[in-house]
């Protein structure tokens, strides 16, 4: 288990400042998955809320709170000694939780070609207009963090509040896995392919086309993940 020092070595030099304007939890929620997706806290890797909680220079009531909304999320687990952990699913794991993201996408872009209004597909166009724009300034944080936003859009004018929880619900487990794809070498430039292929279906209303390049696109992000997991191993 990693000391006090050690947490502080790979936290406080980084710089985490927790704001006002959000609640303490939300702000620390937003650091350690920060640090979860950029490995600073390793998977697998066991810790002390005692020595988090100094490392971060936070109390332990808020990052109980935080602990246990990322615990939710499937960011972090128990193991058997109680103590909290790094989740570090399986291939397997990861594979079956894309295969339903992928069907949840597909229907939420379905619902957007019915219910989305004219000024909201254009949003789309634009978001993914910036994403070109920025693709070659951006770091890989806030690329990864344009491209979800993008998907969840999707989600959010498929006018569906169950689907939209649900979906949000498995897309933070695969949060790490999802910005493992986006970072490898020459994948910014098919993503963006993709996502001009499923603004474009979109535009033309066309439920099923948008459907099978949602799918498709998640089916890249799953052999990506799948070729750079395997290659840590």
């Amino acid at each position: 288990m990693k000391t006090t020092d050690e947490i502080k070595s790979n936290i406080i030099k980084d710089s985490i400042r927790i704001s006002s304007r959000r609640s303490l939890a939300s702000e620390i929620v937003s650091a350690l998955r920060e640090l979860i997706l950029l490995e600073k806290l390793k998977p697998g890797l066991a810790f002390s809320e005692r020595d988090l909680a100094a490392g971060l220079g936070v109390s332990r009531t808020p990052l109980k709170e935080a602990i246990r909304i990322l615990e939710n999320e499937g960011l972090i687990e128990y193991g058997a000694t109680r103590r909290p952990r790094v989740a570090n699913p399986s291939i397997e794991e990861i594979k079956h939780n894309f295969q339903v993201l992928g069907s949840l996408e597909a229907l939420a872009g379905e619902n957007c070609c019915s219910f989305a209004t004219d000024e909201e597909i254009e949003e789309l166009s634009r978001m993914q207009i910036q994403m070109k724009l920025n693709e070659k300034k951006s770091d890989n944080i806030e690329y990864f963090q344009m491209d979800m936003l993008f998907h969840s859009t999707i989600v959010k004018y498929s006018r569906n509040k169950p689907l939209f929880v649900t979906h949000e619900q498995y897309n933070s487990r695969l949060w790490r896995a999802r910005y493992i794809s986006s970072k490898l070498r020459g994948e910014r430039n098919r993503n963006l392919g993709q996502h001009i292929d499923i603004v474009e279906a979109i535009k033309r209303r066309d439920p099923r086309d948008t459907a099978t390049q949602l799918r498709r696109h998640l089916e890249t992000a799953i052999t990506n993940v799948t070729i750079a997991l395997s290659n840590k191993e």
